[in-house]
């Protein structure tokens, strides 16, 4: 909870809590309780409908999953939510677009080539939104965008272990700060 509220104070106004964290379905209810309006609380890693309804029914905004789940991308249109589906083949891709997702999370990304996967991919779909994630860091996030990315995932590297552990909260802040100053050089709002 704390280093997601330092994300946010960091300036990232999204924030996605996975199904892997613990208690996951109690921290997306907080953060959606506690949280300002204009911070986006979504939920990751997400499988299945029944599981997306949870998390919907928890306060969920949007749902992000590493693969392709039809029935959870028709429940999230249902109730009028955002989804990104993952895909990493150019099949994937396309059929996670044809399934409805909004946008297509390339994942995992930074191991199969990382920007230049990317890049690859937009040029045989630039209709498709993609956001890679896995391999994004304060190094490599200018190149992915640079490639054709919507968005960026970025999870290990905004939230090292090492920083969670010592309770660094400032730390992450920081960190928030940095790869949002990156991507305004890049791309300014």
């Amino acid at each position: 909870m704390a280093a997601a509220r330092a994300v946010c104070a960091g300036g990232i106004p999204i924030v996605e809590v996975t199904m892997t964290v613990p208690d996951a379905l109690d921290a997306i209810r907080e953060l959606a309780q506690t949280t300002p309006r204009d911070v986006l609380i979504g939920a990751g890693t997400v499988l299945d409908a029944a599981t997306a309804r949870q998390c919907f029914d928890a306060g969920a905004q949007f749902l992000v999953s590493p693969i392709l789940d039809p029935d959870t991308i028709e429940l999230a249109k249902k109730l009028d939510k955002l989804t990104m589906a993952g895909g990493l083949t150019p099949n994937e891709v396309v059929a996670a677009w044809k399934a409805g997702t909004d946008f297509v999370k390339i994942f995992p990304c930074g191991s199969v080539g990382g920007a230049a996967h990317i890049k690859a991919l937009k040029a045989a779909f630039p209709q498709i939104p993609m956001v890679p994630t896995g391999g994004v860091n304060l190094q490599t996030a200018v190149q992915f965008l640079e490639a054709g990315a919507s968005a960026l995932g970025i999870g290990g590297e905004l939230m090292p272990a090492e920083m969670l552990k010592r309770g660094d909260m400032a730390a992450i802040e920081d960190l928030a700060r940095k790869y949002v100053a990156l991507i305004r050089r890049h791309q300014p709002i």
